[in-house]
């Protein structure tokens, strides 16, 4: 047989270039490059256009209202009936609401004793209180020393509960769920969640109280989170600026205008009537609370926003701790807007603009767009338009509109003000992985329900600091790669020499920053240190 001739292999175009691997490349990338890649990235290009101009109008609209609500806008108590609750000779204390004080734990060693005795400190006639322990934990010795702490409590008179369960399921609203079915609660009116590491003001219950007693049409009190470890190293700075503006704006504008936002888990008080009515507690998705919430406000309830009312707690100062965290806050929002949007859609005892809201503005620009945006475009397409240079994207597009968006975010933490370019590449790096929890949670993929607790240092942050200068920590360099980062900061890094050899734009200095950035969150060199030993 004769022997077959390259070109029965390959196109004419190859003949002189088949040694070379390079060029031959060059010409494959360059034949598919005018009538496929070229088409493909504009359309790409335009729909990152298009959500970039929904956040940015999202953004600016929120700038707008929280303006005035600021200049104009009637402080809670204004707007709300209230005035404290007036003791009665006659009746005594039982003028006074019962309340339940819910704390859900899962092996929460470094906090439990702040969590509890904030608790107990709270004011509040004593017999009118019931401090209730959710102990989840399989650690034994944990538990014991839960269940001591609750007994050391109650020999101070502190009316407190221990509970405990034998299965996990449903992670905390199956805790919470459980929770509510003993008896003694069905005496209580009202009940206030605190997680495992947030520490109330002792006055927390008379702040908060009076709204729901002298209004019945609100079922949902939210206090403001007060960050107890902002400082302590540059990830939990960036942290601080991102939930500044969620409560700063997202919440206030919520509240403000339709009596609607996000029930942020903790550090809130609700109604028993409302919860009962909502359904109550389901474990449908790792977001219970925005869950809750989203159904309370479909039976016409409504919340109210206290920002003003702060309540200490702890953010999380380890990666790995930030990224499980982020994973949940980003994947179940998604997952939750799968399984509820038809029946928003159909509600009939809201009005159309609140449907509008929460399908619009709560759940598709702020709970998936954003996320993706920040991804797709200035991680993925910008880059890309450097290799192709025929695809040109717009300079309000690339530059005026990112600007806008980023000032109007940062505003929430004025003295923060001085590391927004670190904010903007950290929010970039953390973007690579709210995106892929958005598409796990709207496809409902494998790590849809993946509940992983948030770990608290505790009073370990005070001793960290103290020894941090006399041990280094061991750690595994496997447990701290992270090849999704890597791949991605090698893409941009590659984009940049590109664009510094080929390009006309300038791209380069963002591309390399950012390039940084992902690679040193690739090899988990971000965050706080704890060592295992």
């Amino acid at each position: 047989m004769d022997r077959l001739s390259s070109t029965t292999l390959l196109p004419d175009t190859f003949a002189g270039a088949r040694d070379d691997i390079t060029e031959q490349l060059a010409l494959v990338w360059g034949q598919i490059k005018a009538p496929l890649i070229v088409p493909l990235l504009r359309i790409m290009v335009a729909f990152c256009l298009i959500m970039s101009l929904m956040l940015f109008i999202e953004r600016v609209y929120m700038g707008i209202v929280i303006t005035l609500v600021k200049l104009f806008g009637q402080k809670p108590d204004k707007r709300y009936t209230w005035e404290p609750i007036k003791d009665d000779v006659e009746l005594g204390n039982s003028a006074y609401p019962v309340v339940l004080v819910q704390i859900p734990m899962y092996n929460e060693k470094e906090v439990y004793q702040l969590s509890i005795g904030a608790a107990c400190g709270l004011s509040w006639p004593s017999d009118r209180i019931i401090i209730q322990v959710l102990d989840d934990s399989t650690d034994p010795i944990i538990k014991d020393l839960v269940e001591l702490e609750c007994q050391r409590w109650a020999s101070k008179g502190i009316n407190i509960k221990y509970e405990i369960r034998d299965n996990r399921n449903g992670y905390k609203a199956g805790a919470l769920k459980e929770g509510l079915k003993h008896n003694y609660v069905k005496q209580c009116d009202y009940v206030a969640i605190l997680d495992a590491d947030f520490q109330p003001e002792p006055d927390f219950l008379w702040r908060t109280i009076p709204f729901l007693v002298h209004n019945p049409q609100i079922a949902l009190v939210q206090a403001r989170w007060k960050f107890v470890n902002a400082d302590e190293c540059l990830m939990t700075r960036m942290q601080e600026m991102s939930l500044d503006y969620h409560f700063t704006v997202e919440q206030e504008v919520g509240s403000s205008t339709y009596a609607f936002f996000g029930f942020n888990g903790t550090a809130g008080v609700w109604r028993m009537a409302a919860i009962d009515e909502a359904g109550g507690w389901k474990d449908r998705t790792t977001v219970e609370d925005m869950d809750l919430a989203v159904r309370a406000s479909l039976k016409g309830w409504k919340f109210l926003y206290l920002g003003s009312l702060q309540v200490k707690n702890e953010l999380p100062s380890t990666f790995k701790a930030y990224r499980y965290q982020q994973h949940r806050w980003s994947c179940g929002p998604a997952n939750l807007f799968r399984k509820m949007v038809m029946e928003i859609i159909r509600n009939k005892k809201v009005s159309l603009w609140k449907k509008v809201h929460v399908i619009y503005s709560f759940f598709l620009v702020r709970k998936i767009v954003a996320h993706i945006v920040t991804f797709a475009f200035y991680c993925v397409v910008l880059p890309a338009t450097v290799l192709v240079p025929e695809v040109e994207v717009p300079r309000w597009g690339a530059v005026y509109i990112p600007s806008i968006i980023t000032i109007l975010n940062a505003i929430g933490t004025p003295r923060s003000l001085h590391l927004l370019v670190f904010w903007i590449l950290f929010e970039n790096v953390m973007s690579l992985h709210r995106t892929k929890a958005t598409f796990i949670g709207l496809l409902e993929a494998g790590r849809v329900n993946e509940w992983v607790v948030t770990e608290k240092l505790g009073d370990a942050l005070k001793l960290k600091s103290a020894f941090k200068a006399f041990k280094r920590p061991r750690f595994r360099i496997g447990e701290r790669l992270h090849l999704l980062e890597l791949a991605t900061g090698a893409y941009l890094f590659f984009c940049g020499c590109y664009d510094v050899a080929f390009g006309k734009n300038h791209y380069f200095v963002y591309l390399f920053v950012q390039a940084i950035a992902f690679f040193i969150a690739g090899v988990g060199y971000i965050g706080t240190f704890v060592s295992n030993s």
